[in-house]
């Protein structure tokens, strides 16, 4: 799996493992840590009931808490409404959600004025089921409304790549059915439909069939087929998706840039 542009490793373990970055404090805290406008902070965040279910999917032992990565963009006030986007990984080479958010989203969703936020444990789990992904990015979102409990009322969107689009595909019905705002999907280079899927199973109620839904396809992908996402596209016309938007590039299985800006745009077009 590639993307393009990718940091350099020692930015991306900054970003993901250090707290705040240096500098005057604003007062601003996630979890109980300082927290700098156009930083990225890691905290350890509690499970909820709920949570612990979903996580121990699979026979997964229950850790004592999850792992939330939160990042915020220059000029961030939690008195103003922020669109928050959640980011989803594939489980593939052990990958987890906050890798993608340093890797792939930040850069991104800072320049279109998105919070960024993804929940994981502190090492990837013994089955790294679709429930230990819903449970561990509850538990951040959670604590983003406990830090800033305006942040109730943002909208959220999530961003998948590869095998993070089909985990998108089953976690965002689950996170409308939390009572989260949910205004946009992002999947990029992915093969099937698992959205409509996440629909039927969890049942988010018919509004949800209007949420915007951009598909990222590159034109060179041999692992999910320019043919597989008119597929994916049509399928999830035919559940009852209203606005589903493809875009393709020249390229290959890769991550295109532009096409992460151009999905935050639309989804927060009224």
């Amino acid at each position: 799996m590639r993307v393009t542009h990718p940091f350099l490793l020692a930015v991306i373990v900054g970003l993901c493992c250090g707290s705040s970055v240096s500098g005057q404090s604003t007062g601003l805290q996630f979890a109980g840590v300082s927290l700098k406008p156009g930083a990225t902070i890691r905290a350890n965040v509690p499970l909820s009931t709920t949570e612990q279910s979903y996580v121990s999917e699979g026979g997964n032992a229950v850790p004592t808490h999850a792992v939330a990565v939160l990042a915020v963009p220059p000029g961030f006030d939690p008195k103003k409404t922020w669109p928050v986007l959640v980011s989803l990984s594939t489980s593939d080479f052990k990958r987890q959600n906050r890798d993608d958010l340093a890797n792939i989203y930040r850069e991104s969703a800072f320049a279109e004025g998105w919070v960024v936020i993804a929940g994981d444990g502190d090492q990837p789990p013994a089955r790294d089921t679709a429930g230990w992904r819903a449970g561990m990015t509850l538990a951040a979102l959670d604590e983003l409304h406990r830090s800033f409990p305006g942040s109730k009322n943002w909208p959220v969107a999530c961003a998948g790549f590869s095998g993070g689009a089909k985990r998108t595909g089953t976690v965002a019905p689950l996170l409308a059915v939390a009572g989260l705002r949910i205004n946009g999907i992002l999947l990029s280079g992915g093969n099937e439909d698992r959205l409509s899927e996440g629909y039927r199973k969890f049942r988010p109620g018919a509004a949800f069939l209007r949420t915007p839904i951009f598909i990222s396809s590159g034109a060179q992908d041999k692992m999910a087929t320019p043919q597989q996402q008119q597929v994916v596209k049509h399928s999830l016309e035919m559940t009852g998706f209203s606005r589903v938007r493809l875009e393709t590039f020249p390229q290959g299985h890769v991550v295109k840039r532009d096409h992460i800006r151009a999905a935050l745009r639309w989804f927060r077009e009224p």
